[in-house]
């Protein structure tokens, strides 16, 4: 989605770019889960500490995880968190330490169930807790809110290196896990012309399943960067009719597509690498670590630019 709900029953904030947390206290215990329900606390130890340091000893909390670094925020280094070896999550405790950024109160310190209660009580609950045990806690923060859609549009056209777009609340509307009905997320897409450094077959049939797209640094490498495979049928056959005459190394010269993973066959991991002559334009909601976020959509064929005029900068860090 990318038109932001207007009318007075919305509410609007930040995206953050991080991983969705809810936090538990009951006295001395802490658990902190992802979305899906699996542990965090063990990979956060610096937030389950910040946590302990409140005075109120039980609440519910709904938040973003997020690792601040030179201005913005790092999904990156949030993934490096997530080791198996407790010594190295201490090490990035340190090195790079996390805030919880919290939007949403479940459970008050009395102990009393908020989920039922609509967005609007919530968030006085959720601001009279902050203004009470957040004032001087550095790892966690009350995420801003509105209800002025022209901010709202200003937060959206500023995504990048912190926000991942903007969150349109319900008021009236009681907390929603996993439903979409009372919120929707609306995020800023942009475009880049990239080359087709190559392609891999569908993993049904002989043809072309997903165009393998790279960008040129100064020094003249062409890097992988991602993909798109947003193709019909019809249009993967006239693909690979396309595509298949072009199979020549090197493809990439820079970084190149990845192995096979815990979550590819042999047949997925493999690609087929092309002469670079084809530029085609994608759309994309995110860009960091060298690579797109998620799978882009096609938009079109740009016969009309050089592969070398498809450089890092268009993304840049955003």
């Amino acid at each position: 989605m990318s038109e932001i709900p207007a009318g007075a029953n919305w509410e609007y904030e930040p995206k953050w770019d991080g991983f969705r947390c809810l936090a538990f206290r009951d006295g001395k215990n802490i658990e902190m889960q992802s979305k899906s329900g699996q542990t965090l606390g063990r990979y956060f130890p610096e937030i389950v500490a910040a946590l302990l340091k409140l005075k109120a000893s039980k609440f519910v909390l709904d938040g973003e995880l997020v690792i601040p670094v030179k201005g913005g925020l790092s999904f990156d280094d949030l993934l490096q968190r997530i080791h198996p070896a407790a010594s190295r999550v201490t090490k990035l405790s340190q090195s790079t330490p996390a805030q919880f950024i919290v939007f949403d109160l479940l459970v008050d310190e009395a102990g009393e169930p908020l989920y039922e209660s609509p967005l609007s009580q919530r968030r006085q609950k959720l601001e009279s807790f902050a203004k009470k045990h957040l004032a001087k806690n550095e790892r966690i923060k009350l995420s801003p809110k509105t209800d002025n859609i022209a901010i709202a549009r200003e937060w959206l056209a500023t995504t990048g290196m912190k926000l991942d777009g903007v969150i349109a609340k319900r008021l009236d509307m009681p907390y929603r896990s996993g439903e979409r009905d009372g919120m929707q997320k609306v995020k800023r897409m942009r475009t880049a012309d990239c080359v087709v450094g190559g392609f891999r077959y569908a993993t049904k049939g002989k043809v072309v399943g997903s165009l393998l797209l790279g960008l040129y640094d100064e020094a003249g490498l062409l890097h992988h960067i991602g993909y798109t495979s947003s193709f019909n049928e019809s249009e993967k056959k006239e693909l690979t009719k396309k595509l298949e005459p072009l199979i020549a190394p090197p493809g990439f010269t820079g970084n190149k597509p990845g192995g096979p993973s815990r979550w590819s066959t042999k047949k997925t991991s493999e690609w087929e690498p092309l002469k670079t002559k084809l530029v085609v334009e994608v759309q994309y909601d995110h860009f960091s670590g060298g690579r797109f976020r998620h799978g882009t959509k096609f938009l079109r064929w740009r016969p009309d630019k050089k592969p070398k005029q498809c450089g890092l900068d268009q993304v840049g860090k955003a």
